[in-house]
């Protein structure tokens, strides 16, 4: 027995002659039992895919896990620290599970001991929606041999951060290192391109901008962690507003007995800054992502919610989260209505020959049909996307059945029928004709028209449809007019009174514009402006679609009893150009001005002659037209 073992079992014995037990040590053992050889800490904040801190190494043997979700750490929700003892390639012999919250009677601070065996083992966190808070642990055995194992080193970072996660006015460093087996010699930092320093107390970052801290630790056999980094950004505060806003929510609407809402849930938020005032308020409801608040929040979906809310000042200080907790539940209590019928070629027993189509229909006028469902005969509930063919020669039961969304499930219905052997097991043919006004191309100028013929020998033609370039399929019952310029594709099938289909067949065609018309002005006026009397508009002159400019269009040599009645008729044609797409309503506004100022009607038109050459800009103070 080792020197200090026997001191330690004396100091237990004579605590137990005065009937107390040794820390750590079993009341009944007769010997001191060993101290664990390690404790091992994870931490957890407000973070849903990772922790904040982990072991990644350990050596066997008995050993203190430390869990801290606590409020300093950042942390307002639940997670826990849950050994996998599942999945292949891990170790399975410890059950370890801790659930920590930061309001818990421990403030979100367990402890638990464990025994470790050399290999490897998987922790995660079990709450819903943190499946990515896992790792993994590699033990060693740690016997006898020389200290080869490097220190764990995590980092820190705390301050008042705004709600885009910068640090207002600075933010501090906290290290801590661990070694379980010879202990930590030294712990080092440096900040962005500085020196390696020793770290002694956290380090206080105030200079503003984005920042990098590196870290590492040294055990006393000479074993270096690996280099550590944590990224972080500081901005300016406003001088002498360090207090963040407060933020209150209100929740309101028609609640039932219980206290759930009905159908729908109103948050309200209301944030107030005595100093700098309120920058912005945010709001993330359940698992979503962060929003920013501008109305009141309307929840409509059923279920349990929560609604978590911050809000920031102008100085950049940031409130705590605050949630809001509530549930939804529908006030429909009524259950959809369903009905079934069943189509086909029936004989004159009523049976139906080769098969029948059975289609389900399910309809609810409060919160809406959420499934429909069927099974056919003794079979599997199954949900119902399209109408259902039963082809199997006997009796057969199509049951049917639907849930609204608010929960409300109908009644069970039932379809009873008999399919008998059936001739007509052949689909119809169809055939398409594509006609209109075809070009030199073979395409069809300005629309064309296609018609579908289908013909059954058997129980005959029940319907015909068609597609139209990848639509909805429609029921063709008279020819189908296509105008749309540019490559179209028309599919089409049809269906005889026994259910059979026939396959999707069709062709493509082209719809051309029509080739334009005759030059109708083939002296046109090629001026590059629109020139009216002495007045250049400064209005490009170009060709209105049948080989006649602007120009020509605008008469401004026939004689016109005053210059207002020139303006008049000037503002009539180019009404007429601007709703023919000729001109912008700023190039009309340029003509009519042109029409003021160019000397036409009247005795001021005496004189005037058509000039080519005319260059004089009018630069009239704009009018209202």
């Amino acid at each position: 027995m080792s020197p200090r073992t026997l001191v330690v079992a004396v100091l237990a014995a004579a605590l137990a002659l005065l009937g107390l037990t040794l820390p750590g040590s079993a009341a009944a053992s007769s010997s001191a039992a060993a101290a664990p050889v390690q404790t091992l800490t994870w931490t957890a904040g407000n973070s849903t895919d990772h922790y904040l801190s982990a072991p990644t190494t350990a050596v066997a043997g008995e050993t203190l896990i430390l869990f801290q979700n606590t409020e300093a750490l950042g942390s307002t929700m639940s997670h826990t620290l849950t050994f996998d003892t599942t999945t292949e390639g891990y170790n399975h012999d410890v059950d370890l599970n801790i659930l920590a919250n930061p309001y818990d009677d421990q403030g979100g601070e367990h402890e638990a001991t464990v025994t470790l065996t050399p290999g490897k083992y998987r922790y995660h966190c079990t709450v819903q929606g943190h499946t990515q808070m896992q790792g993994e642990l590699i033990v060693t055995d740690g016997g006898g041999g020389s200290d080869t194992t490097p220190p764990t080193v995590t980092a820190t970072v705390d301050g008042n951060k705004d709600t885009d996660g910068n640090y207002v006015g600075s933010a501090t460093v906290k290290l801590d290192a661990t070694d379980s087996q010879s202990g930590v010699d030294k712990v080092e930092y440096k900040l962005d391109e500085g020196e390696w320093t020793a770290y002694s107390a956290p380090v206080v970052v105030d200079s503003v901008g984005a920042h990098m801290v590196h870290y590492k630790a040294t055990d006393k056999e000479g074993n270096a962690s690996e280099e550590g980094m944590s990224s972080f950004s500081v901005v300016a505060g406003q001088p002498g507003d360090d207090t963040p806003p407060t933020v209150t929510a209100e929740v309101t609407g028609e609640q039932d007995a219980d206290g759930n809402y009905l159908d729908t849930a109103t948050v309200k938020l209301t944030a107030t800054d005595a100093d700098s005032g309120v920058d912005k308020v945010e709001y993330a409801l359940d698992e979503g992502e962060w929003t920013a608040y501008a109305d009141p929040v309307a929840v409509s979906a059923p279920g349990m919610h929560m609604l978590h809310y911050r809000a920031s000042d102008k100085a950049g200080n940031a409130s705590e989260e605050g949630m809001a907790h509530f549930t939804v539940v529908s006030s429909d209590t009524t259950a959809p209505t369903v009905t079934a019928e069943v189509a086909g070629n029936q004989d004159a027993d009523g049976n139906y020959v080769g098969k029948a189509t059975v289609t389900v229909k399910a309809a609810d006028d409060e919160s809406g049909v959420d499934k429909t469902e069927y099974k056919v005969d003794e079979g599997e509930w199954t949900a119902y996307a399209e109408p259902v063919v039963v082809s199997t020669a006997g009796a057969h039961t199509v049951h049917y059945r639907a849930t609204d969304k608010a929960g409300n499930a109908s009644t069970e219905e039932a379809a009873t029928f008999t399919v008998v052997e059936g001739d007509d097991s052949t689909a119809p043919t169809v055939a398409m004709t594509v006609s209109g006004d075809l070009d030199a191309n073979w395409s069809y100028i300005e629309e064309a028209t296609v018609t579908v013929e289908a013909m059954d020998t058997g129980s005959g033609v029940a319907k015909v449809e068609y597609q139209v370039d990848g639509g909805e399929w429609t029921v063709y019952t008279d020819p189908v007019k296509v105008t749309g310029l540019g490559k179209h594709t028309v599919l089409h099938r049809a269906t005889d009174k026994a259910g059979n289909v026939s396959a999707e067949e069709g062709g493509a065609f082209t719809i051309v514009a029509a080739p334009p018309g005759p030059d109708v002005c083939p002296d046109s006026d090629t001026r590059e402006t629109v020139v009216l009397g002495l007045a250049d508009s400064q209005v490009e002159n170009r060709d209105t679609g049948n080989g006649c400019t602007i120009n020509d269009v605008i008469d401004d040599e026939s004689a016109y009893a005053s210059n207002d009645q020139f303006v008049a008729y000037v503002r009539a044609v180019t009404q007429e150009l601007l709703d023919g797409g000729v001109l912008s309503p700023a190039e009309r506004n340029l003509i009519i001005t042109a029409a003021f100022d160019s000397g036409v009607g009247g005795g001021a038109q005496a004189g005037i002659e058509r000039n080519p050459a005319v260059q004089k800009v009018v630069k009239a103070p704009a009018r209202i037209v």
